[in-house]
């Protein structure tokens, strides 16, 4: 199965968009991974409804929406109707998980669950089957730019085993630190989906960038 390269759209420039959205469709990219943060799970604030419509009207790619906000059952509908293929929770804002994903698959998405840095993947394996997507953290949530945390190679490990010893076709994402020093490793590991925001955005040559990580996965 091919490996995939999601550029999280947080690092992009603001004053570009559309820009850096045409950029990521004419590179070797597969999706679009937005972070929709609220100030209160997480202690940023990204952006919202608006700005991903926007996207959306130019990105011709999957898009993940991966949502650090507190209730995210309010907002499903919502999302789906603004263009969202993937809609990602996380565990710890869910008091009802497997309800929140019932609706995001009846919303007519794929359902994704994140886990912070310090929950184990553990806690998954009541719900691995209603799953799509796991998305580990590999830094803290919230702001771009960390440094990868370590212990996510073993995560991913424990998770590519809990995968494969049931019936779930869910794929593994990794977000926060992603760059061409670690992205092997990652794969090896176990993981499908990279997430890559500042290492992309922040080089002279973005499309190169994806093209050398792609090639990396491949």
């Amino acid at each position: 199965m091919s490996k995939l390269i999601a550029p999280s759209i947080l690092a992009a420039d603001f004053a570009n968009l559309q820009r850096d959205v045409e950029m990521v469709n004419d590179s070797q990219a597969d999706w679009f991974h937005i972070d929709i943060m609220d100030g209160v799970f997480v202690p940023n604030i990204s952006f919202g409804m608006p700005v991903l419509k926007a996207i959306a009207q130019h990105a011709k790619k999957t898009i993940d929406v991966h949502l650090m906000i507190v209730d995210p059952d309010r907002y499903i509908q919502t999302f789906a109707d603004l263009g969202s293929d993937i809609l990602t929770v996380h565990f710890e804002a869910c008091t009802h998980l497997h309800r929140t994903l019932q609706a995001i698959k009846a919303a007519g998405m794929k359902a994704g669950i994140a886990l912070n840095p310090h929950t184990p993947v553990s806690v998954l394996e009541d719900i691995i089957e209603d799953t799509d997507l796991v998305c580990l953290m590999s830094v803290n949530p919230g702001f771009g730019g960390q440094s990868f945390i370590e212990n996510t190679y073993k995560k991913v490990k424990q998770l590519r085993a809990m995968i494969d010893n049931s019936n779930s076709n869910c794929k593994i994402e990794i977000d926060g630190g992603v760059t061409d020093k670690n992205a092997k490793a990652l794969v090896d590991a176990g993981a499908d989906v990279l997430v890559a925001g500042s290492f992309v955005f922040k080089s002279s040559d973005q499309p190169a960038t994806i093209a050398n990580l792609k090639s990396i996965v491949s």
